[in-house]
C-alpha cells in the first residue's frame, strides 16, 4: 500500500486510526496491538506472502536479542559474541539473497551461460530498512544500550508503517519509550493538526512536484539507456531533472512518515534536512537520509576504525563504507560507482579540511564568494553522481555525462532560435545545432527546473516551517546549525490557525487531485 494512493488516505488512515484511539485509552497494549496488525496489513496489501519473511525475521531477531540480553546479564562474553554473529550474519545473508543474488548471477552470466535460466527474485518491499533496523538493535543489546524487551512493543518497533516501506532507519531507545508512554494512547489535537500538516505538505511534495518534474527526466534517462546520443541542453534537463525529482520525492516521503507518525502521537527521527542547502559533501550527508548516514557511521564506519587508525586507514574506511553504502542502494554496478564517487568527494573533503587546518585557516570559506563556491562545486558533484545513480547502463551514464560535458554538441529548439538575434551566427560558429520542434517541452522543463531548484535552495524545508512544535526527534540540534547559517522564517511558520488550515487543505486537495495515477516512491527499491 502507498501513502500516496485513495485506499491509503481516504480507508486504511481513517479506520487504522479511529480504531487505534478509539480503544487506546486504558487498553494501550490493545491499541499497541491493533497497530501491529495494522502495519502488517499495510506491508501485506502488496504481496501476502512476504509477511511470513518479516515476522519471520522479527522472531529469528527478537529470540537471538533476548539470548544476548540474558548472555550479557550472566557476563557470558563469548556466548554473547556468538550470537551477535549468528543475528547479524543471518539478517545479512537474508538481506544478501533477496537483494543481491540476482546481481551476482547477472554479473556471472558471461562466465557461466547455464546460469542464464536462473529464475528472477522479487525484491520484498522494505527489507533494507526493516533489516537494518534490526541489526541495530542487536548491536545495541550487546552494548548495553537497548533497556526494553517487551515482545508486542519490539514487533510494533520493527513494523511500524510509517517508516516500514522506506525509512527512517530506527533505533531501539528512540522508539520503545514512547510505545510505553501513556499520553501516546490518549488524543492529541495538536500532534494531529502538525501531523496531518506534514502529510499533507509531503504529499504535495510527492503527487505535485516529484511526480511533475519526474515526466520530464524518465524520457531522456531512457533515450540514453537506449543508446541515442544526447545534446548538452537535452543532458542536463535530464540530470537536473531527476535531481529534483529524487529530492522532493524523498524529501515527501519523510515529511508523509513524520505527519502520520505525529497522528498517533509519536516522533519518528528527522531523515531529510535541505541536503542541497550543503556548502560540502560532509555536510550533504549530514543532510541526506540522515539516519541511514548514522548507521553506515554507528555500525561500519567506526567498527572498521574510523579515523583512530591513521589517515590513510581513515579514507580507506571511508571508501569502504561509501562503496557498500552504494551497494545498499541498488544491486548494480552503477550504485557501486555512485557510492565510490561520494566516497572520492567525502575523502576530498576531509583532506581539503585537514590542509586548510594545518596552516591555520578554517576548515570550510568564510567569504560569501569562497561559501558559493564550495555550494556550487559540491551541488555539481552530486548531480554528476546522480547520474550513475539512476542511469540503469554504464554506457548510457557515460553517454549523458558527455552530453553534460557538450561533447555531443549543443543544440536548441528553433523556436528558441529565432530569438537569438545578433547572436545566432556567433552561436552557428560555436557549433549551435537547431532542431525542429520540442520548444515548448524544452521551456517546460527548465521551468520545472527553475522554480524547484529555488524551493530546495531558498525556501524554509518543511521542519523549519513547523519549528515551533518539535516535529521529529533530533530536530533541535538540525535547526539550530540551519539557524546559524540562514535567517528565520518566522512569517510562514505553522500556528494553529484558520490561515494554515486553509493551506493544509489546499495542499492536500492539490496532492489528491494529482493522484491521476499512482507511483511508487523512488526508494522503495532500494
Amino acid at each position: 500500500m502507498l501513502f500516496n494512493s485513495y485506499g491509503f488516505i481516504f480507508l486504511f488512515l481513517p479506520v487504522a486510526l479511529g480504531l487505534f484511539f478509539g480503544i487506546a485509552r486504558g487498553r494501550p497494549r490493545i491499541a499497541a496491538g491493533l497497530l501491529v496488525g495494522a502495519s502488517l496489513f499495510f506491508y501485506g496489501w502488496w504481496n501476502p506472502v512476504y509477511l511470513v519473511l518479516l515476522a519471520g525475521s522479527i522472531l529469528f531477531n527478537y529470540a537471538v536479542g533476548a539470548g544476548l540480553a540474558q548472555a550479557r546479564l550472566r557476563g557470558r562474553d563469548v556466548r554473547a559474541r556468538w550470537l551477535l554473529r549468528l543475528g547479524v550474519g543471518g539478517d545479512l545473508a537474508l538481506l544478501g539473497y533477496f537483494k543481491y543474488a540476482h546481481f551476482f548471477l547477472d554479473s556471472l552470466r558471461p562466465l557461466f551461460p547455464a546460469l542464464a535460466h536462473a529464475g528472477m527474485i522479487v525484491l520484498p518491499l522494505g527489507i533494507s530498512f526493516f533489516t537494518f533496523t534490526q541489526i541495530a538493535f542487536l548491536v545495541d543489546v550487546s552494548q548495553g544500550k537497548a533497556k526494553e524487551y517487551d515482545f508486542l512493543h519490539y514487533a510494533l518497533f520493527v513494523t511500524y508503517f510509517p517508516h516500514l516501506i522506506a525509512g527512517p532507519i530506527l533505533h531501539h531507545s528512540e522508539m520503545m519509550p514512547q510505545f510505553g508512554d501513556a499520553k501516546t494512547y490518549r488524543v492529541d489535537h495538536e500532534n494531529l493538526a502538525v501531523g496531518l500538516t506534514m502529510f499533507a505538505i509531503g504529499l504535495f511534495k510527492k503527487a505535485v512536484l516529484a511526480d511533475g518534474i519526474g515526466a520530464h527526466a524518465i524520457p531522456i534517462f531512457r533515450a540514453g539507456a537506449e543508446g541515442h546520443p544526447l545534446t548538452f541542453f537535452g543532458a542536463w534537463a535530464g540530470a537536473l531533472s531527476y535531481t529534483f525529482q529524487l529530492y522532493f520525492d524523498f524529501s515527501g516521503y519523510s515529511d508523509m512518515a513524520i505527519g502520520l507518525s505525529r497522528l498517533f502521537n509519536i516522533r519518528l527521527p528527522l531523515n531529510f534536512n535541505s541536503p542541497y542547502k550543503a556548502a560540502n559533501i560532509i555536510d550533504f550527508w549530514r543532510r541526506w537520509h540522515m539516519t541511514l548516514s548514522r548507521f553506515l557511521r554507528d555500525y561500519l564506519y567506526i567498527p572498521l576504525g574510523g579515523n583512530r587508525r591513521g589517515k590513510v586507514r581513515r579514507y580507506v574506511n571511508l571508501m569502504v563504507t561509501m562503496l557498500l553504502g552504494g551497494l545498499w542502494h541498488g544491486a548494480g554496478w552503477t550504485f557501486v560507482v555512485w557510492g565510490g564517487l561520494h566516497g572520492v568527494y567525502l575523502a576530498a573533503n576531509h583532506a581539503w579540511r585537514a590542509g586548510r587546518q594545518a596552516l591555520g585557516k578554517e576548515p570550510s570559506g568564510t567569504t560569501p564568494l569562497g561559501r558559493g563556491l564550495a555550494w556550487a562545486l559540491t551541488f555539481l558533484a552530486v548531480v554528476v553522481a546522480w547520474v550513475f545513480f539512476r542511469m540503469p547502463t554504464f554506457p548510457g551514464a557515460l553517454d549523458m555525462l558527455s552530453g553534460m560535458a557538450g561533447l555531443n554538441g549543443i543544440s536548441i529548439p528553433e523556436a528558441l532560435a529565432t530569438h537569438l538575434g545578433a547572436l545566432a551566427p556567433v552561436a552557428r560558429h560555436m557549433g549551435l545545432k537547431v532542431d525542429l520542434g520540442g520548444g515548448a517541452d524544452f521551456l517546460a522543463t527548465y521551468a520545472w527546473i527553475a522554480a524547484l531548484f529555488a524551493i530546495a535552495v531558498w525556501a524554509p524545508n518543511s521542519q523549519e516551517l513547523v519549528a515551533a512544535y518539535a516535529p521529529a526527534l533530533g530536530f533541535a540540534r538540525e535547526a539550530s546549525r540551519e539557524a546559524a547559517t540562514r535567517g528565520g522564517t518566522r512569517g510562514l511558520r505553522f500556528q494553529l490557525s484558520r490561515r494554515w488550515a486553509f493551506a493544509t487543505a489546499l495542499c492536500t486537495a492539490c496532492g489528491i487531485l494529482s493522484l491521476n495515477h499512482v507511483t511508487q516512491f523512488l526508494y522503495f527499491q532500494f
